[in-house]
Protein backbone atom coordinates (compact mmCIF):
# COMPACT_ATOMS: atom_id res chain seq x y z
CA UNK A 1 0.00 0.00 0.00
CA UNK A 2 1.53 3.10 -1.24
CA UNK A 3 1.92 6.24 1.37
CA UNK A 4 0.10 9.09 0.22
CA UNK A 5 2.21 11.78 -0.32
CA UNK A 6 1.67 15.42 1.34
CA UNK A 7 0.67 18.16 -0.55
CA UNK A 8 3.38 21.03 -1.55
CA UNK A 9 2.12 24.68 -2.65
CA UNK A 10 3.12 25.09 -5.82
CA UNK A 11 0.82 22.59 -8.41
CA UNK A 12 2.41 20.75 -10.96
CA UNK A 13 1.49 23.36 -13.59
CA UNK A 14 3.45 25.82 -11.65
CA UNK A 15 6.89 23.72 -11.43
CA UNK A 16 9.50 25.17 -12.56
CA UNK A 17 12.18 21.83 -13.12
CA UNK A 18 16.07 20.91 -13.19
CA UNK A 19 17.63 17.72 -12.44
CA UNK A 20 19.42 17.99 -9.22
CA UNK A 21 22.86 16.73 -8.20
CA UNK A 22 23.41 16.39 -4.92
CA UNK A 23 21.82 15.15 -1.46
CA UNK A 24 23.61 17.89 0.66
CA UNK A 25 20.63 19.68 2.10
CA UNK A 26 22.93 23.00 1.63
CA UNK A 27 22.94 22.65 -2.24
CA UNK A 28 19.59 24.15 -1.36
CA UNK A 29 20.84 27.37 -0.43
CA UNK A 30 21.09 27.58 -4.52
CA UNK A 31 18.06 27.52 -5.69
CA UNK A 32 16.83 29.89 -2.81
CA UNK A 33 14.79 32.84 -3.76
CA UNK A 34 15.25 31.50 -7.87
CA UNK A 35 12.73 30.42 -9.97
CA UNK A 36 13.36 26.75 -9.50
CA UNK A 37 11.09 25.03 -7.92
CA UNK A 38 10.97 21.20 -8.84
CA UNK A 39 14.20 19.24 -8.36
CA UNK A 40 14.59 15.78 -10.17
CA UNK A 41 17.17 13.96 -8.35
CA UNK A 42 19.08 10.00 -9.46
CA UNK A 43 17.88 7.66 -7.44
CA UNK A 44 21.42 7.63 -5.67
CA UNK A 45 20.64 11.16 -4.32
CA UNK A 46 16.99 9.91 -2.39
CA UNK A 47 18.36 11.32 1.03
CA UNK A 48 15.76 11.73 3.89
CA UNK A 49 17.51 14.84 5.11
CA UNK A 50 17.61 16.60 1.60
CA UNK A 51 13.57 16.06 1.05
CA UNK A 52 12.96 16.85 4.44
CA UNK A 53 14.32 19.91 3.78
CA UNK A 54 13.50 20.50 0.25
CA UNK A 55 9.91 20.27 1.11
CA UNK A 56 10.52 23.03 4.04
CA UNK A 57 11.61 24.96 1.20
CA UNK A 58 8.17 24.63 -0.56
CA UNK A 59 10.87 22.70 -3.49
CA UNK A 60 9.08 19.82 -5.21
CA UNK A 61 11.41 16.94 -5.04
CA UNK A 62 10.71 14.11 -8.10
CA UNK A 63 12.68 10.63 -7.80
CA UNK A 64 14.09 9.56 -11.46
CA UNK A 65 13.82 5.99 -12.23
CA UNK A 66 14.38 4.09 -15.46
CA UNK A 67 12.49 1.34 -17.08
CA UNK A 68 15.09 -1.08 -15.35
CA UNK A 69 15.22 0.27 -11.86
CA UNK A 70 11.01 1.24 -11.28
CA UNK A 71 10.42 -1.41 -9.10
CA UNK A 72 7.39 -1.66 -6.22
CA UNK A 73 9.83 -1.46 -3.64
CA UNK A 74 11.30 1.58 -5.08
CA UNK A 75 7.97 3.03 -5.41
CA UNK A 76 7.28 1.87 -1.86
CA UNK A 77 10.67 3.63 -1.00
CA UNK A 78 9.44 7.13 -2.84
CA UNK A 79 6.36 7.36 -0.98
CA UNK A 80 8.18 6.59 2.76
CA UNK A 81 10.14 8.79 1.85
CA UNK A 82 7.88 11.47 1.06
CA UNK A 83 8.84 12.26 -2.26
CA UNK A 84 6.35 14.88 -4.33
CA UNK A 85 6.57 12.05 -6.66
CA UNK A 86 8.45 10.38 -9.53
CA UNK A 87 9.99 11.69 -12.73
CA UNK A 88 9.12 8.11 -14.86
CA UNK A 89 12.34 8.39 -17.93
CA UNK A 90 12.50 5.69 -20.31
CA UNK A 91 10.37 3.99 -22.99
CA UNK A 92 6.55 2.92 -20.94
CA UNK A 93 6.11 -0.11 -20.44
CA UNK A 94 2.88 -2.25 -19.01
CA UNK A 95 4.70 -3.17 -15.99
CA UNK A 96 5.70 0.46 -15.44
CA UNK A 97 2.63 2.12 -16.70
CA UNK A 98 0.78 -0.30 -13.64
CA UNK A 99 3.10 1.12 -11.19
CA UNK A 100 3.20 5.19 -12.60
CA UNK A 101 -0.82 4.71 -11.98
CA UNK A 102 -0.68 2.88 -9.12
CA UNK A 103 1.68 5.90 -7.67
CA UNK A 104 -0.62 8.16 -9.22
CA UNK A 105 -3.62 7.34 -7.19
CA UNK A 106 -1.90 7.17 -4.09
CA UNK A 107 -1.13 10.73 -4.15
CA UNK A 108 2.09 11.31 -5.33
CA UNK A 109 2.71 13.36 -8.97
CA UNK A 110 3.85 11.02 -11.28
CA UNK A 111 5.65 12.75 -14.37
CA UNK A 112 6.43 10.20 -17.82
CA UNK A 113 9.49 11.58 -19.55
CA UNK A 114 9.58 9.40 -22.76
CA UNK A 115 10.21 9.33 -26.61
CA UNK A 116 8.98 11.80 -28.43
CA UNK A 117 6.46 9.67 -30.26
CA UNK A 118 5.02 8.46 -27.21
CA UNK A 119 4.33 11.91 -25.44
CA UNK A 120 0.50 11.83 -24.58
CA UNK A 121 -0.62 14.80 -26.39
CA UNK A 122 -4.07 15.76 -25.69
CA UNK A 123 -4.35 13.94 -22.43
CA UNK A 124 -5.33 15.27 -19.40
CA UNK A 125 -1.93 14.91 -17.68
CA UNK A 126 -1.15 18.45 -16.12
CA UNK A 127 2.76 17.68 -17.74
CA UNK A 128 4.29 15.66 -20.86
CA UNK A 129 8.04 15.44 -21.08
CA UNK A 130 10.50 14.01 -23.25
CA UNK A 131 14.41 13.27 -23.10
CA UNK A 132 14.86 13.42 -26.99
CA UNK A 133 16.25 16.76 -27.65
CA UNK A 134 18.66 18.30 -29.78
CA UNK A 135 21.33 20.79 -27.83
CA UNK A 136 19.99 24.19 -28.96
CA UNK A 137 22.61 26.68 -30.46
CA UNK A 138 25.02 26.94 -33.33
CA UNK A 139 26.73 24.03 -32.89
CA UNK A 140 29.74 22.86 -35.89
CA UNK A 141 29.62 20.18 -38.16
CA UNK A 142 31.81 17.60 -37.93
CA UNK A 143 34.77 19.05 -40.10
CA UNK A 144 34.25 22.23 -37.52
CA UNK A 145 32.69 24.51 -39.89
CA UNK A 146 29.42 26.23 -39.34
CA UNK A 147 26.21 24.18 -40.94
CA UNK A 148 24.48 26.22 -43.07
CA UNK A 149 20.70 26.93 -43.46
CA UNK A 150 18.13 26.83 -46.53
CA UNK A 151 18.66 30.56 -46.14
CA UNK A 152 22.92 30.60 -46.25
CA UNK A 153 22.57 31.65 -42.56
CA UNK A 154 24.32 29.12 -40.14
CA UNK A 155 21.85 26.42 -39.02
CA UNK A 156 20.90 26.74 -35.68
CA UNK A 157 20.06 23.39 -34.10
CA UNK A 158 16.87 24.18 -31.97
CA UNK A 159 13.92 21.65 -30.58
CA UNK A 160 11.38 25.27 -31.98
CA UNK A 161 9.96 23.05 -34.58
CA UNK A 162 8.75 20.49 -32.43
CA UNK A 163 7.71 22.33 -29.57
CA UNK A 164 5.67 24.52 -31.66
CA UNK A 165 3.66 20.98 -32.73
CA UNK A 166 3.18 19.70 -29.41
CA UNK A 167 2.01 23.05 -28.35
CA UNK A 168 -0.73 23.06 -31.22
CA UNK A 169 -1.63 19.92 -29.81
CA UNK A 170 -1.24 19.69 -25.94
CA UNK A 171 -2.77 22.41 -24.05
CA UNK A 172 -0.59 21.18 -20.65
CA UNK A 173 2.55 22.39 -19.76
CA UNK A 174 5.23 20.80 -21.65
CA UNK A 175 8.73 19.64 -20.52
CA UNK A 176 12.02 19.25 -22.89
CA UNK A 177 14.22 17.18 -21.09
CA UNK A 178 17.23 16.88 -23.13
CA UNK A 179 20.34 17.20 -21.16
CA UNK A 180 24.25 18.54 -22.07
CA UNK A 181 26.12 16.34 -24.47
CA UNK A 182 28.53 14.14 -22.59
CA UNK A 183 31.66 15.72 -22.08
CA UNK A 184 30.73 18.82 -23.23
CA UNK A 185 31.34 21.77 -21.06
CA UNK A 186 29.51 24.72 -21.42
CA UNK A 187 29.46 28.50 -20.68
CA UNK A 188 26.14 29.90 -19.10
CA UNK A 189 24.89 31.15 -22.65
CA UNK A 190 24.19 27.98 -23.84
CA UNK A 191 22.23 27.30 -20.99
CA UNK A 192 20.10 30.13 -21.59
CA UNK A 193 20.11 29.30 -25.73
CA UNK A 194 18.50 25.93 -24.01
CA UNK A 195 15.70 27.99 -21.77
CA UNK A 196 15.22 30.27 -24.27
CA UNK A 197 14.71 27.98 -27.06
CA UNK A 198 11.68 25.93 -25.15
CA UNK A 199 10.22 29.34 -23.47
CA UNK A 200 9.45 30.91 -26.80
CA UNK A 201 7.05 27.93 -27.38
CA UNK A 202 5.61 28.00 -24.32
CA UNK A 203 7.27 24.67 -22.89
CA UNK A 204 9.58 24.81 -19.98
CA UNK A 205 13.53 23.32 -20.45
CA UNK A 206 14.31 21.11 -17.15
CA UNK A 207 17.58 22.65 -16.21
CA UNK A 208 20.56 19.94 -16.33
CA UNK A 209 24.29 21.35 -16.33
CA UNK A 210 27.19 19.83 -17.36
CA UNK A 211 29.22 18.09 -14.86
CA UNK A 212 31.98 21.09 -14.54
CA UNK A 213 29.53 23.34 -14.17
CA UNK A 214 27.92 21.17 -11.19
CA UNK A 215 30.96 20.69 -9.74
CA UNK A 216 32.27 23.96 -9.66
CA UNK A 217 28.45 25.57 -8.41
CA UNK A 218 29.39 23.01 -5.10
CA UNK A 219 32.46 24.35 -4.66
CA UNK A 220 31.08 28.16 -4.47
CA UNK A 221 33.28 29.06 -7.47
CA UNK A 222 33.09 32.60 -8.18
CA UNK A 223 32.72 32.59 -11.86
CA UNK A 224 29.92 29.85 -11.30
CA UNK A 225 28.19 31.29 -8.96
CA UNK A 226 27.93 34.50 -11.42
CA UNK A 227 26.95 32.34 -14.03
CA UNK A 228 24.46 30.44 -12.46
CA UNK A 229 23.07 34.16 -11.32
CA UNK A 230 22.69 34.93 -14.89
CA UNK A 231 20.76 31.29 -15.52
CA UNK A 232 18.43 32.29 -13.45
CA UNK A 233 17.91 35.73 -14.20
CA UNK A 234 16.97 34.67 -17.96
CA UNK A 235 14.33 32.01 -16.12
CA UNK A 236 12.82 34.64 -13.75
CA UNK A 237 12.37 36.90 -17.01
CA UNK A 238 10.51 34.20 -18.92
CA UNK A 239 8.96 32.69 -15.58
CA UNK A 240 7.40 36.30 -14.65
CA UNK A 241 5.83 36.75 -18.11
CA UNK A 242 4.08 33.70 -18.44
CA UNK A 243 0.98 35.23 -19.86
CA UNK A 244 3.41 35.79 -23.18
CA UNK A 245 3.81 32.20 -23.13
CA UNK A 246 0.45 31.12 -23.20
CA UNK A 247 -0.87 33.27 -26.03
CA UNK A 248 -1.53 31.80 -29.99
CA UNK A 249 0.82 31.58 -32.76
CA UNK A 250 0.30 34.85 -35.11
CA UNK A 251 0.78 34.19 -38.77
CA UNK A 252 -0.59 34.25 -41.62
CA UNK A 253 0.45 31.15 -42.90
CA UNK A 254 -0.60 27.38 -41.85
CA UNK A 255 1.26 24.63 -42.01
CA UNK A 256 -0.80 21.42 -42.04
CA UNK A 257 1.48 18.51 -40.37
CA UNK A 258 0.79 15.39 -38.37
CA UNK A 259 3.78 13.16 -36.67
CA UNK A 260 3.23 11.08 -39.73
CA UNK A 261 4.46 13.54 -41.59
CA UNK A 262 7.66 14.63 -39.28
CA UNK A 263 6.06 17.19 -37.20
CA UNK A 264 7.86 15.47 -34.00
CA UNK A 265 11.64 15.84 -35.88
CA UNK A 266 14.02 18.92 -35.40
CA UNK A 267 15.01 20.13 -38.78
CA UNK A 268 11.75 19.58 -40.26
CA UNK A 269 9.34 21.93 -42.55
CA UNK A 270 8.73 23.79 -39.30
CA UNK A 271 12.66 24.45 -38.80
CA UNK A 272 13.17 25.49 -42.05
CA UNK A 273 10.36 28.16 -42.20
CA UNK A 274 12.00 29.45 -38.31
CA UNK A 275 15.33 30.03 -39.89
CA UNK A 276 13.88 32.28 -42.86
CA UNK A 277 12.14 33.81 -39.56
CA UNK A 278 8.86 33.75 -41.29
CA UNK A 279 6.06 33.45 -38.70
CA UNK A 280 3.89 30.21 -39.05
CA UNK A 281 0.69 28.05 -37.04
CA UNK A 282 1.19 24.43 -36.93
CA UNK A 283 -1.87 22.60 -37.78
CA UNK A 284 -2.37 19.07 -36.76
CA UNK A 285 -4.54 17.14 -39.23
CA UNK A 286 -6.18 15.30 -36.11
CA UNK A 287 -7.21 19.52 -35.60
CA UNK A 288 -7.80 20.66 -39.19
CA UNK A 289 -10.89 22.66 -39.77
CA UNK A 290 -11.72 26.13 -40.73
CA UNK A 291 -11.00 27.59 -37.70
CA UNK A 292 -7.64 26.87 -37.45
CA UNK A 293 -6.90 28.02 -40.84
CA UNK A 294 -8.98 31.34 -40.36
CA UNK A 295 -6.85 34.49 -40.57
CA UNK A 296 -4.08 32.57 -43.03
CA UNK A 297 -3.59 33.96 -46.24
CA UNK A 298 -1.46 30.70 -47.17
CA UNK A 299 -1.41 26.79 -45.89
CA UNK A 300 0.98 24.29 -46.61
CA UNK A 301 -0.34 20.49 -46.61
CA UNK A 302 2.28 18.59 -46.17
CA UNK A 303 1.15 14.81 -46.68
CA UNK A 304 -2.25 15.36 -49.11
CA UNK A 305 -2.74 11.71 -48.66
CA UNK A 306 -3.29 11.62 -44.67
CA UNK A 307 -6.36 14.12 -44.86
CA UNK A 308 -9.84 11.97 -44.94
CA UNK A 309 -12.55 13.96 -47.08
CA UNK A 310 -13.77 16.56 -44.35
CA UNK A 311 -10.21 17.65 -43.93
CA UNK A 312 -9.63 18.22 -47.46
CA UNK A 313 -12.91 19.95 -48.05
CA UNK A 314 -11.59 22.39 -45.25
CA UNK A 315 -8.85 23.21 -47.82
CA UNK A 316 -10.95 23.26 -50.72
CA UNK A 317 -13.31 26.21 -48.50
CA UNK A 318 -9.66 27.77 -47.40
CA UNK A 319 -8.61 28.33 -51.13
CA UNK A 320 -12.42 29.50 -52.37
CA UNK A 321 -12.31 32.38 -50.16
CA UNK A 322 -9.22 33.36 -51.15
CA UNK A 323 -6.57 31.10 -49.66
CA UNK A 324 -2.83 30.27 -51.16
CA UNK A 325 -2.58 26.50 -50.86
CA UNK A 326 1.15 24.86 -51.73
CA UNK A 327 0.80 20.97 -51.36
CA UNK A 328 3.43 18.57 -51.02
CA UNK A 329 4.40 16.52 -54.65
CA UNK A 330 2.47 13.87 -56.04
CA UNK A 331 3.48 10.75 -54.31
CA UNK A 332 5.37 12.11 -51.66
CA UNK A 333 5.02 10.39 -48.23
CA UNK A 334 7.38 10.77 -45.56
CA UNK A 335 8.96 7.86 -43.90
CA UNK A 336 7.72 6.49 -40.46
CA UNK A 337 9.28 7.85 -37.25
CA UNK A 338 11.70 5.59 -35.58
CA UNK A 339 11.02 5.75 -31.94
CA UNK A 340 14.94 6.74 -31.37
CA UNK A 341 14.93 9.38 -33.85
CA UNK A 342 14.34 12.99 -33.27
CA UNK A 343 16.01 15.12 -36.15
CA UNK A 344 15.52 14.14 -40.17
CA UNK A 345 17.29 11.91 -41.80
CA UNK A 346 19.72 13.46 -44.56
CA UNK A 347 18.21 11.92 -47.29
CA UNK A 348 14.80 12.86 -45.81
CA UNK A 349 16.17 16.77 -45.83
CA UNK A 350 16.65 16.25 -49.45
CA UNK A 351 13.26 15.39 -49.93
CA UNK A 352 11.75 17.79 -47.90
CA UNK A 353 13.84 20.32 -49.89
CA UNK A 354 10.88 19.87 -52.45
CA UNK A 355 8.72 21.72 -49.86
CA UNK A 356 10.70 24.00 -48.85
CA UNK A 357 12.12 25.61 -52.33
CA UNK A 358 8.39 25.93 -53.27
CA UNK A 359 7.28 27.41 -49.32
CA UNK A 360 10.35 30.00 -50.21
CA UNK A 361 9.43 30.75 -53.67
CA UNK A 362 5.60 31.14 -52.31
CA UNK A 363 6.38 33.39 -49.39
CA UNK A 364 9.57 35.18 -50.83
CA UNK A 365 9.67 38.69 -49.55
CA UNK A 366 5.84 38.70 -48.32
CA UNK A 367 5.12 39.74 -44.88
CA UNK A 368 3.20 36.92 -42.91
CA UNK A 369 3.36 38.79 -39.73
CA UNK A 370 6.39 39.93 -39.60
CA UNK A 371 9.85 40.51 -41.54
CA UNK A 372 13.08 41.04 -39.51
CA UNK A 373 16.40 42.28 -40.85
CA UNK A 374 20.18 41.35 -39.78
CA UNK A 375 19.26 38.11 -37.31
CA UNK A 376 21.31 35.54 -39.18
CA UNK A 377 22.46 33.76 -35.82
CA UNK A 378 18.73 33.86 -33.97
CA UNK A 379 15.52 32.70 -33.98
CA UNK A 380 12.30 34.43 -33.81
CA UNK A 381 8.60 33.79 -32.19
CA UNK A 382 5.44 35.81 -33.10
CA UNK A 383 2.19 35.62 -30.97
CA UNK A 384 -1.09 37.48 -30.43
CA UNK A 385 -3.84 38.14 -28.81
CA UNK A 386 -7.18 36.38 -30.37
CA UNK A 387 -8.10 39.70 -31.67
CA UNK A 388 -4.79 40.66 -33.02
CA UNK A 389 -4.39 43.95 -31.13
CA UNK A 390 -1.26 42.93 -28.84
CA UNK A 391 1.92 40.70 -30.55
CA UNK A 392 4.56 39.90 -28.50
CA UNK A 393 7.71 39.37 -30.53
CA UNK A 394 10.65 36.36 -28.87
CA UNK A 395 14.08 37.06 -30.18
CA UNK A 396 16.85 34.68 -29.05
CA UNK A 397 20.34 35.20 -29.65
CA UNK A 398 22.80 31.97 -30.51
CA UNK A 399 25.72 33.26 -31.27
CA UNK A 400 28.12 33.76 -28.70
CA UNK A 401 28.44 37.76 -29.50
CA UNK A 402 26.15 40.56 -29.51
CA UNK A 403 23.42 41.07 -32.50
CA UNK A 404 22.89 45.13 -33.33
CA UNK A 405 21.09 47.57 -35.93
CA UNK A 406 17.89 44.62 -36.04
CA UNK A 407 14.90 46.17 -38.22
CA UNK A 408 11.19 44.75 -37.55
CA UNK A 409 8.36 45.00 -40.01
CA UNK A 410 5.05 43.91 -38.51
CA UNK A 411 2.26 43.58 -40.64
CA UNK A 412 -0.35 45.71 -39.63
CA UNK A 413 -1.34 49.01 -38.05
CA UNK A 414 0.44 49.28 -34.47
CA UNK A 415 1.10 52.71 -32.27
CA UNK A 416 2.91 51.78 -29.13
CA UNK A 417 6.10 49.16 -28.92
CA UNK A 418 8.40 48.19 -26.09
CA UNK A 419 11.58 46.31 -25.94
CA UNK A 420 11.89 44.05 -22.91
CA UNK A 421 15.13 41.97 -21.67
CA UNK A 422 16.05 40.32 -18.73
CA UNK A 423 19.02 43.06 -17.44
CA UNK A 424 17.13 46.59 -18.23
CA UNK A 425 13.51 48.22 -17.45
CA UNK A 426 11.41 47.95 -20.30
CA UNK A 427 12.42 50.69 -23.24
CA UNK A 428 9.61 52.07 -25.56
CA UNK A 429 10.54 51.74 -29.38
CA UNK A 430 10.07 54.29 -32.02
CA UNK A 431 7.02 53.21 -34.06
CA UNK A 432 7.05 54.13 -38.06
CA UNK A 433 5.35 53.43 -40.97
CA UNK A 434 6.58 50.75 -43.22
CA UNK A 435 5.26 48.47 -46.35
CA UNK A 436 2.22 47.24 -45.09
CA UNK A 437 2.71 47.90 -41.54
CA UNK A 438 5.18 49.54 -39.31
CA UNK A 439 8.48 49.41 -38.29
CA UNK A 440 10.75 49.12 -35.13
CA UNK A 441 14.98 49.29 -34.98
CA UNK A 442 16.38 47.67 -32.10
CA UNK A 443 19.94 48.65 -31.13
CA UNK A 444 21.39 45.88 -29.77
CA UNK A 445 20.27 42.25 -28.26
CA UNK A 446 22.54 40.09 -26.27
CA UNK A 447 20.64 37.09 -25.15
CA UNK A 448 16.90 37.33 -25.43
CA UNK A 449 14.84 40.10 -25.90
CA UNK A 450 10.54 40.77 -26.32
CA UNK A 451 8.87 43.34 -28.10
CA UNK A 452 5.36 43.99 -27.05
CA UNK A 453 3.49 45.81 -29.73
CA UNK A 454 0.44 47.34 -29.85
CA UNK A 455 -2.42 49.28 -31.43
Amino acid sequence: MFLLALAILATPAGWVPARWFSSDPASLELVKDTPVNCLLIEHALWKPAFVAAAREQDIAVLGVVRPANFTEDLAERAAALKLTGIAFEGEPEDRTIRLGKALADSGLAVVNIVPRTRMEFGSVAPIIATWQGVWPGINPAEDGSAKAAPSGAPWIDTNAGFLRFAAALHKGEIWMGNTPPEGKIYPPARYIQAIADAAICGARWILALDHSFQKALLARDAPALNGWKSIMAHLRYYEQHREWLRMAPHSHLAIVQDKESGALLSGSILDMIAVKHTPVRPVPIRLLSDDRVAGSKMAVNVDPSALDPAQTEVLRRFTRGGGTLLTAPPGWKFPPQRDNQIVVDKEDVQKLDQIWKEVNSLTGRRNLGVRLFNVSSMLSSLYGSPDGKRLVLHLVNYSDYPVENITAIVLGKYTKAAIHTPDAAPRALEVYEAEEGVGFDIAKVNSIATLTIEE
